[in-house]
């Protein structure tokens, strides 16, 4: 008769437990103030907050009326505190789930914006430049109307002045370290790839120098 009572009666204990615990981790607020409270935080300013606030409402409510916001918000609250990695993340999470939300070039452009936000000077890694460029080339091509399209052509100018500069530094050093060879193919690329740009124009009058000498050595 005890095995029987303790058969019948511990695992509705047991069950009765897991309702306990588990109705002590459900979400005290509704997703409206979810929403409010990350609005508000947002707004001023406290994104670590607002991402908190906006993630709790996805992972609670992620079929509420309110959940494409928060996955966007999300994102650009790591945009702002510079966190380019996790907002680009979430950026390009967002376009895979909703591509025909028409907030796709919004994220298209801040993408490239998280790249462009980390151009460095000329002799450091060009590799910021030369992918804000291909997320900017996109929008220009999928949304040429857009209003970030734009945005996205005066940024470029940036990214090919950065990339020109970046070229004339090489070709630069290698000449004054006598690869004059290796100098000569970097003042030939960029005159090619960046024909327009002010670098362009000083390659070509180190052309005939460097190729003489080269040619020498």
């Amino acid at each position: 008769m005890k095995k029987l009572f303790l058969f019948i009666v511990l695992p509705s204990l047991l069950f009765c437990g897991c309702s306990l615990f588990e109705s002590s981790h459900e979400m005290e607020k509704s997703s409206q103030e979810l929403v409010f409270e990350g609005s508000s935080a947002f707004t001023a300013g406290d994104y670590k907050e607002a991402v908190q606030a906006y993630t709790d409402l996805k992972d609670w409510y992620p079929f509420s009326k309110y959940a494409i916001l928060a996955e966007l918000k999300i994102a650009d609250s790591h945009y702002h505190l510079e966190e380019y990695d996790e907002a680009i993340f979430n950026y390009e999470e967002f376009e895979k789930m909703h591509p025909k939300n028409e907030a796709v070039p919004y994220v298209i452009y801040q993408v490239g914006l998280c790249w462009f936000e980390q151009l460095d000077t000329v002799d450091r890694d060009r590799t910021p430049a030369k992918n804000s460029m291909v997320q900017f080339k996109r929008l220009i091509n999928q949304f040429p109307e857009s209003e970030y399209s734009k945005k996205a052509k005066k940024n470029i100018k940036t990214c090919l002045a950065n990339l020109s500069g970046h070229e004339l530094y090489v070709a630069n050093y290698y000449m004054k370290t006598e690869e004059y060879k290796a100098a000569l193919k970097r003042y030939e690329y960029l005159v090619e790839h960046y024909p327009d740009s002010k670098e362009s124009k000083e390659a070509l009058n180190k052309i005939p120098e460097c190729r003489a000498l080269a040619n020498k050595k």
